[in-house]
């Protein structure tokens, strides 16, 4: 019996000596492959998500000020945070693992097919008058699920096609894109309210979501960058032992198995991801910073709809090339302004940030004091009463969100181990998307009996001890990669 045990422990080293001599060759050839024709991929992969964006923002405007102009609530700004946003949380937490486990690509363009078609669905309900809030919410709640999956898999997907050293650039190309997108999606929005249905805007979504899908269809992943079952399996039996399998048939047969072994494998994931994104200080800096400032400053922000509708109306702004009159005018502004101030800040990203931010000690500085700006300037929004400095102050707070969002991706893509990037991006999308609905179900009560001038003020101020919490976590060591 004894020589059989060391018989068994020399058979593992010799199997653990050669995964990882695997794991190099492997490690050596994806950094090869990546370096060419990256350029091609990260062109598409960025054009596909600029039109899917543009037609989500579009529809998503349209529903929201819908809503608002409907109501002219806190309750119903609630339900339809908790409709829009909950479910992405929710269904982040299988999206991560799934990213990380599945055809990533895959994962990108299925959730856009599927969220076409219920919009075509409420599109139609719209037309022949049968559409109603229940039915909004339920449209919204899988639009947001289907980003639960879409979310990580393409911030997971960026490493797949793009080299190490190209990631704060992109990711900051893809936060231009972003805000350029958030500038014309309101302004479109605006113009469509007015001109023609619902319904019909509905369809644009549709019409982006095709092209979007077409565009990253087109992408091929290099070959050696392709997920590996036994790479994948090396990598987290080295890294937890509660992985939950004895090897790649065991990932196998967990893929094969009944749903209740499929969601427990989930949770086991999520749990390695957990731990994993705990024991690094970074990670856990931008993540925990992420969901914190959406739960005490992005949860106020959603209520800036309800701010233009009661503080500034009736108030009238003629900006010389546009006069702001009617309450979709302000607030397609009160958007375009964020907007305009992201496209700026990702602007500036994107030319200094590689040169300035390249180790990571950086870019959690810049993280940190883009939260406290967020904070101080959700602080303006609350106090201000000129609707021309208003605009100015949420310029400034969509420069400062662009300044911490490029550097919290890279240090999520960077520092974490290539078998971890989508449960990382998983955990951190599910904890900032529950993170806002939390936060709304204080505040959006909150702004139908206090005024909603101090809601502003009170997530402003609550969001300084999270920007230093960020500096703080920045100033540990970062573990070397495995």
């Amino acid at each position: 019996m004894t020589n059989r045990r060391v018989w068994i422990r020399l058979n593992i080293a010799c199997e653990q000596k050669d995964t990882n001599t695997y794991m190099s060759q492997y490690a050596a050839q994806a950094s090869t492959a990546l370096e060419s024709g990256w350029k091609r991929r990260a062109a598409l992969l960025l054009t596909g998500q600029a039109f899917s964006l543009l037609g989500s923002s579009v529809v998503q405007f349209a529903i929201w000020w819908w809503i608002v102009m409907q109501t002219r609530t806190g309750s119903a700004m609630l339900l339809a945070t908790l409709f829009g946003v909950l479910p992405q949380s929710l269904v982040s937490i299988f999206g991560g693992p799934m990213a990380d486990r599945y055809n990533r690509k895959a994962l990108i363009i299925l959730p856009d097919l599927i969220i076409a078609g219920v919009t075509v669905l409420l599109s139609v309900s719209f037309a022949l008058n049968w559409a109603s809030l229940s039915l909004i919410f339920i449209v919204l709640l899988i639009r947001s699920a289907g980003g639960g999956i879409q979310q990580p898999a393409v911030q997971s997907f960026i490493p797949d096609v793009v080299p190490e050293g190209k990631l704060l650039r992109i990711n900051a190309v893809y936060g231009v894109i972003d805000s350029a997108n958030r500038i014309a999606a309101p302004a479109l929005a605006a113009v469509l309210v007015n001109l023609v249905p619902l319904w019909a805007i509905l369809l644009v979504d549709v019409t982006t979501a095709v092209i979007g899908v077409s565009f990253v269809a087109m992408i091929r992943v290099p070959r050696a960058t392709e997920r590996n079952g036994a790479v994948e399996y090396a990598a987290e039996s080295q890294g937890s032992a509660t992985a939950g399998t004895d090897g790649p048939a065991g990932v196998a047969e967990v893929a094969a198995a009944n749903p209740v072994a499929i969601l427990r494998r989930t949770f086991a994931d999520l749990k390695v991801g957990l731990v994993y994104a705990m024991r690094h200080a970074h990670i856990k800096g931008v993540i925990l910073g992420d969901a914190l400032t959406c739960f005490v400053a992005v949860a106020p922000m959603n209520l800036t709809l309800l701010l233009m509708t009661r503080e500034f109306d009736g108030i009238d702004l003629n900006l010389g090339f546009i006069n702001l009159t009617t309450a979709s005018d302000k607030l397609a502004a009160n958007e375009l302004g964020m907007s305009v101030g992201m496209l700026l800040g990702g602007a500036v990203m994107s030319a200094i940030g590689p040169k300035l931010l390249r180790k990571s000690v950086a870019q959690m500085y810049a993280v940190a004091f883009g939260i406290a700006m967020v904070g101080v300037t959700v602080i303006g929004l609350g106090v201000v009463r000129d609707l021309m400095l208003y605009l100015v102050i949420d310029v400034l707070n969509g420069v400062a969100s662009a300044v911490c969002v490029g550097p919290m991706r890279t240090v999520m893509q960077s520092e974490s181990d290539e078998s971890m990037v989508g449960r990382v991006f998983g955990l951190d999308t599910m904890l900032s998307t529950l993170g806002m609905p939390l936060g709304m179900l204080i505040f959006a009560p909150l702004a139908d009996v206090i005024p909603i001038a101090w809601v502003f003020v009170a997530g402003g101020l609550l969001t300084l001890p999270v920007a230093w919490y960020v500096l703080m976590l920045s100033r540990k060591d970062v573990p070397v990669r495995a």
